[in-house]
């Protein structure tokens, strides 16, 4: 989820993309976020994150190394209830999954109370290389988050859209979970609805992390509202924000794209932010409130403008898994978003790419590029079903370029690195 343009004082102007929704640019002062630095509510960033802020998704180019962003395509689809048969056939090529069962999803890698680490989780076969499933039914989803639960599949996505599925490959949409809620409205004025949601379940309760902001601003808030049950009842929002970005402060980054991971002592701790000075980690307790003042900088694309955003974070077999969207989004067929990976043994870092580039210096092993027939693949977001690991993103259906829910197995090859999936 974007909409910033920055680096060094640039401006960038509104530009329209091929997705549905409205368009989006930032402006940003191009510091460096280094230990130290204090942003909204007295937070420090440590991680030395460098590189001036610059455009989220949608980024074109705009004169002497500034960029424009375009935000078009945040809306998503709506969705909602339905029932998973146990036991079902998932996906094409004969995957099932472990009907019924509660995947952490969101990153929520093992629940509060961890879990075994996934060394049986998504193991790589090379005579069967992961496959992108055919999916029907509403497939409008921006930034999908997808978790199993109460015998059913749900996806959460930007415009706060949800859907849910019986099988995995056969979508249906319903209402909205819930409106921005007034503590957002009230904070950042111009909230028209919320971006880039994240579902997981810990310590008890299953919560949905969103983010509310303008385009034209990184003026952001991460909101947090919680459920006992995905089938029944109704979402608690907090009433105040997870974290802000340039709310009574200065920030050289962007509270956006939230993301849960569980360490491997059952801690819950958030992911965020999108291009500026890169992606953050925050420390949450068992009730998914943010921990101390601490912001760490885990990734970041200095020389590359800055240019990513939507980190996703898992943990598997001894490594915490960082997933990233890199480039351009939502210009319809147009788009440049990829998605990339990078690994470390802890949830606050150091982490690398295959090829040992720090995360912080612009490291990131390629998982799933444009083709012919789809561009853009990011906004992803991981899901554990049983054994089974599933990579659900979104892309831009050529020629024409309408957003769509894509959905592979995610495979983990004898080095312990995903293996790249087709768009």
């Amino acid at each position: 989820m974007g909409g910033n343009v920055g680096s060094g004082g640039t401006t960038g102007g509104v530009v329209s993309s091929g997705g549905s929704g409205s368009a989006g640019g930032a402006s940003s002062a191009g510091g460096v976020a280094a230990g130290g630095t204090t942003q909204a509510g007295g937070s420090t960033v440590t991680g030395g994150a460098t590189g001036g802020a610059t455009s989220a998704g949608g980024a074109v180019d705009a004169g002497a190394g500034g960029r424009t962003n375009s935000d078009a395509g945040r809306t998503g689809g709506s969705g909602g209830g339905g029932a998973l048969a146990t036991g079902g056939a998932l996906a094409t090529g004969g995957i099932v999954g472990a009907g019924g069962s509660t995947a952490i999803g969101g990153g929520a890698g093992g629940g509060s109370g961890g879990s075994p680490d996934r060394c049986d989780v998504g193991v790589y076969d090379s005579a069967s290389p992961p496959k992108v499933f055919s999916l029907t039914g509403n497939l409008v989803a921006h930034d999908p988050s997808a978790i199993a639960a109460d015998n059913s599949y749900y996806l959460f996505c930007t415009g706060l859209g949800a859907e849910t599925s019986t099988n995995m490959t056969t979508w249906k949409s319903a209402a909205k979970p819930f409106a921005a809620p007034t503590w957002l409205t009230d904070t950042i004025s111009g909230v028209t609805d919320l971006w880039a949601p994240d579902i997981s379940q810990f310590g008890g309760k299953y919560h949905l992390y969103y983010a509310g902001s303008t385009f034209g601003s990184n003026k952001s808030c991460i909101g947090h509202a919680t459920r006992d049950s995905l089938a029944s009842g109704s979402w608690t929002d907090d009433g105040a924000a997870t974290i802000c970005s340039n709310v009574d402060s200065s920030d050289n980054w962007n509270a956006i794209d939230p993301n849960v991971v569980i360490d491997t002592d059952g801690k819950p701790w958030l992911t965020l932010g999108s291009f500026w000075s890169g992606i953050k980690v925050i420390q949450i307790d068992s009730a998914g409130k943010r921990v101390g003042t601490t912001v760490t900088a885990i990734a970041d694309r200095p020389k590359s403008g800055g240019a990513l955003e939507a980190p996703f974070m898992v943990r598997r077999c001894g490594y915490y898994y960082l997933f990233m969207s890199w480039d351009t989004c939502c210009k319809g067929a147009n788009s440049t978003y990829n998605i990339r990976v990078v690994r470390g043994t802890s949830v606050t870092g150091p982490f690398a790419d295959k090829a040992g580039t720090a995360a912080l210096q612009g490291g990131g092993t390629l998982m799933a590029e444009g083709d012919a027939s789809f561009a853009g693949p990011g906004g992803q977001s991981v899901m554990f079903v049983g054994n089974q690991a599933y990579l659900v993103y979104h892309a831009y259906a050529k020629p024409g370029g309408a957003i769509t829910l894509r959905i592979a197995e995610l495979l983990w090859d004898s080095d312990g690195w995903p293996v790249p999936v087709g768009p």
